[in-house]
């Protein structure tokens, strides 16, 4: 089993308060986050936006392996996840994920292409995590 821990502190109340985020790898190390950055346009990051992020790197990882097993090898894939959030009943809410991927890939067709993407969102842990809507949208360039 692995396990990965992020660590986060906040200090003072939703409006005014502040915090930070850091992760045992080091790549956040007590980096910003605030209601400004959360639900208006303030620098630092969000949990949305770390979701996303998380979301696009392991759909991204778990096609590669799906496309190798089908022997394929990508040149290149890009995915762009966006994290919708809002309010569901008077709830803050993340209500869909939509997975934009891009990818370059020899000798594969979109038919095959399209089948390994939906096949990579199913089987991807975060997608398998998260109680939301997962859209994908698959291309070839």
């Amino acid at each position: 089993m692995k396990k990965r821990t992020a660590t986060a502190v906040w200090n003072g109340n939703l409006k005014d308060g502040t915090g930070s985020l850091s992760t045992e790898g080091g790549v956040l190390a007590k980096t910003p986050y605030s209601y400004c950055t959360r639900f208006e346009e303030g620098e630092g990051t969000n949990p949305e936006e770390l979701i996303a992020a998380a979301h696009a790197g392991c759909f991204t990882m778990q096609l590669s392996a799906l496309l190798a097993e089908a022997g394929f090898t990508a040149d290149e894939l890009t995915t762009e996840a966006t994290v919708s959030f809002e309010q569901v009943d008077g709830t803050w809410t993340i209500t869909t994920v939509a997975l934009d991927l891009k990818g370059k890939v020899p000798n594969i067709d979109a038919s095959k292409f399209q089948e390994i993407a939906s096949s990579a969102k199913e089987k991807c842990p975060v997608s398998r995590l998260l109680n939301a809507k997962i859209e994908l949208s698959a291309k070839l360039s």
